[in-house]
């Protein structure tokens, strides 16, 4: 993780912008303290359309019962990615 004064970051802010994006963690100081954080900013999930459910439902395996409703599932196992 770098750290950056706020005179410095004014000057290199599209450099350290692109650090941020790249994924290296870029701390704001002022007088010697962290008081800021540049990071990207994550897509928001989309909700799951009825297109997705036909689509896991296409390929459940035959037979199989499904013991959660697909849709309740995908939101599920999204909500739970700490990517997201």
């Amino acid at each position: 993780m770098s750290q950056h004064s706020i005179a410095e970051a004014e000057k290199r802010l599209s450099d350290l912008i692109d650090r941020a994006l790249a994924g290296e963690g870029v701390v704001i100081t002022r007088e010697g303290r962290p008081i800021a954080e540049l990071r990207p900013i994550r897509e928001t999930a989309r909700p799951v359309s009825k297109a997705d459910l036909a689509w896991l439902r296409e390929r459940r395996p035959a037979g199989a019962p499904a013991a959660t409703d697909a849709g309740k599932l995908v939101s599920v196992l999204r909500d739970e990615d700490p990517e997201r």
